[in-house]
């Protein structure tokens, strides 16, 4: 039980620092950008953290039941969705910064949905790698289950505090139009170049691009 506690310890640790991975940080900060109240800039945090675990949750347990493995073209080509979510993201954020002042409810809700999807796909991403971590640590698979949840208290927790921080620039920018929209266009400018790279490192540099044709 003793050597059970430390383990998921390790694993709420692993998921503070995970979660303040470049490629999520950008994505979410292309959202946190858009909010003019701090709370929200937490919920965005929360939302994206719930989606995360949910599919490493989900996509985890299934190849841990069924004692399989993500092919490796396969678990690429999720990351590689990665980088055509962060480009998209930055596309769309740098556009939209002129309605970005039109707010309704049925927008904020929208939005929390939008980082749920963000932390989904992420999740999706990264399950490949989860089920590694997770099978080098743990003996069974109740206790996979536990170390996944733990590794999503983590990352929920980790993110959370990391928009909250990351809002603060912006919320307190709102009074200053033109330097709120110059933050949210650097938002979404770095979200664009940073996908690029993204896709062309996983593509090119790691050869996606091969395993694809063959």
């Amino acid at each position: 039980m003793g050597s059970l506690i430390t383990v998921l310890l390790l694993g709420l640790v692993l998921g503070i620092k995970h979660s303040i991975e470049p490629d999520h940080i950008i994505a979410v900060s292309t959202m946190v950008s858009n909010q003019k109240k701090l709370w929200r800039s937490t919920l965005t945090g929360i939302f994206w953290g719930i989606g995360h675990t949910s599919t490493l949750f989900i996509v985890g347990m299934v190849l841990v039941l069924l004692k399989g493995e993500l092919p490796e073209v396969w678990a690429m080509s999720l990351e590689f969705l990665v980088g055509i979510m962060l480009v998209y993201l930055g596309y769309k954020n740098f556009v939209s910064v002129k309605t970005a002042y039109q707010h309704s409810h049925q927008h904020e809700r929208a939005s929390l949905v939008k980082v749920t999807v963000i932390g989904f796909i992420h999740g999706l991403a990264g399950s490949a790698a989860m089920v590694l971590l997770t099978l080098s640590t743990v003996e069974s698979v109740w206790e996979c289950a536990l170390y996944i949840l733990v590794f999503g208290i983590g990352t929920i927790t980790g993110m959370l505090i990391f928009t909250t921080i990351l809002g603060i620039p912006f919320v307190y920018s709102k009074s200053n139009i033109r330097w709120n929209r110059g933050l949210m266009k650097a938002a979404g400018t770095v979200s664009f170049l940073f996908g690029i790279y993204y896709m062309y490192n996983l593509g090119v540099t790691e050869g996606l691009f091969e395993l694809w044709v063959k």
